[in-house]
């Protein structure tokens, strides 16, 4: 399995160059493309295979010692959270090669590429074993986002491009001083041996440790209150890429929280993680109820789900944890898919503003059964995987005591019924509005939708086997709580 890490973080790379290289020759590069995301998807199955048969597997770039050199890991935790994410880059990038034949498609010659190089952060951000490695991954995949934020130049994506990347700036620089200082009190940035020396540092070195990092991770994931960057940030880039982000950006984020806060014992924070998940949930909600725009909704509820992903991290038991891993896998998938429909709406209308649009269940049904099962999911109605995931976290959360976070997110649950209420009626009911001239050929759209109900089958299939991921999500929260299968996995 060790050829498999390699390729997953190198492959994607050498087929962004080789895009790169074809100039307008689009079909060959959307060839190599796709052709790099379903290897890269493939091989991620194929390792999540060996990884839930075998156990943990270790790649020592250079064969150093862990202390000194690139670790690559791959547990249940990294595995089941990477297959989803190649696998929903593979869909947005179906999808971005209809809609690059419309008016409102991105540049054909640098989206794939860039996308590829966006891969190639987030494999390496998931697989990492290392705090400076991980930093390096942040980069990358702040370097490829703003690309493709702002490449198409408009004033807008200028606007919200620069307020996005420098948020994240100062968040990376908040992150090389954090690493400054672990290093500085533990001699190390690898994950696994700071897992074993910073239980045993000063109680308010690890409280400073540990809060310094949960603003690092939580501006990443648009926690409450760092969140302002994505609310402009999305809405304003093209549905490709608007998808990709709200699908797998901010949930990099949480996944990375996840995995430091446990394995470095920060049980002492819980509450804290509680209180900002509470917040993220409530005024990620009231931010959606408040607009009339489909692509601001979905964004500020990207902002509101982020909240129960922290509900379970802040309970720090089996559960919880695994209520997190469970909601990350289903969310990623489901809001990709809401903002493909998204995309899908402003094609055929010219806008996503709910004020000019109405009537499409009865002019395109397709598309409105495309909008109505990820919306329910979202919703957390069963049989969804969001009423698994939810149900998860709220019985979690009652075996912990902690009725309050529990009650805050069934009430949250309510409002984001009401929202995406707010969009079926806005968007689909009513007297159906003209189709915008211009849009995207019978081709295109059958591109698009093709690729959507691809991934609304993604959602499907996780729904049908939520009882087996949620196993697999016990079995990784008990190895990150325990601490001991992962420093051993690494440093045995």
């Amino acid at each position: 399995m060790s050829t498999v890490i390699g390729l997953l973080v190198l492959m994607p790379l050498a087929a962004a160059a080789i895009g790169l290289g074809l100039g307008r020759h689009d079909r060959i590069r959307d060839l190599v493309t796709v052709g790099a995301l379903t290897a890269s998807a493939a091989m991620g199955a194929l390792l999540a295979l060996d990884v839930s048969r075998n156990g943990t597997t270790v790649v020592r770039v250079g064969d150093w010692r862990p202390d000194l050199g690139i670790v690559l890991v791959a547990d249940k935790f990294a595995v089941l959270v990477l297959l989803v994410a190649l696998t929903t880059i593979w869909v947005v990038e179906l999808f971005s090669i209809g809609q690059r034949r419309t008016p409102a498609g991105a540049d054909p010659s640098v989206v794939g590429p860039i996308l590829l190089v966006l891969t190639t952060g987030v494999t390496m951000s998931i697989l990492t074993g290392d705090l400076f490695t991980l930093f390096v991954s942040f980069e990358l995949i702040l370097v490829s986002s703003y690309v493709l934020l702002t490449h198409e130049g408009e004033r807008g994506q200028i606007r919200a491009g620069m307020t996005y990347v420098v948020i994240n700036l100062l968040a990376s620089t908040l992150f090389l001083l954090g690493l400054a200082f672990v290093y500085a009190s533990t001699g190390t940035v690898n994950i696994a041996l700071l897992a074993e020396r910073i239980p045993e540092l000063p109680e308010a070195t690890r409280w400073g440790i540990g809060l310094w990092f949960l603003v690092v991770f939580g501006t990443k994931s648009a926690m409450v209150p760092l969140f302002s960057w994505l609310p402009d940030s999305y809405p304003t880039a093209p549905t490709t890429i608007t998808a990709v982000f709200a699908g797998l950006l901010t949930k990099v984020g949480v996944y990375v929280m996840i995995r430091f806060q446990v394995l470095m014992g920060m049980d002492d924070l819980g509450w804290v993680i509680l209180v900002l998940a509470g917040a993220t949930m409530v005024v990620g909600v009231l931010g959606a109820l408040a607009q009339d725009d489909v692509k601001r909704i979905l964004s500020f509820h990207v902002i509101s789900q982020i909240g129960y992903m922290l509900m379970g991290l802040g309970l720090f038991s089996v559960a919880g944890v695994a209520g997190a891993i469970l909601f990350l896998i289903h969310h990623m998938p489901v809001k990709t898919v809401l903002f493909l429909v998204g995309g899908l709406i402003e094609d055929d209308q010219g806008t996503s503003s709910l004020k000019k649009v109405a009537g499409l269940a009865k002019r395109r049904p397709v598309l409105a059964v495309l909008f109505a099962i990820p919306a329910m999911n979202l919703a957390g109605l069963p049989p969804f995987s969001g009423f698994v995931a939810k149900l998860s976290l709220a019985d979690a959360g009652l075996a912990a005591d902690q009725v309050a976070i529990v009650a805050v997110s069934l009430l949250v649950s309510v409002f984001t019924l009401l929202s995406m209420t707010k969009i079926w009626l806005g968007a689909f009911w009513g007297t159906p509005t003209e189709p915008s001239v211009g849009g995207a050929d019978v081709a295109s759209q059958r591109i698009m939708s093709f690729a959507t109900a691809l991934g609304i089958a993604g959602t499907i299939a996780i729904a049908v086997s939520a009882g087996a991921l949620f196993d697999l999500s016990i079995d990784a929260a008990t190895e990150l709580l325990d601490r001991r299968p992962y420093i051993d996995s690494v440093l045995g």
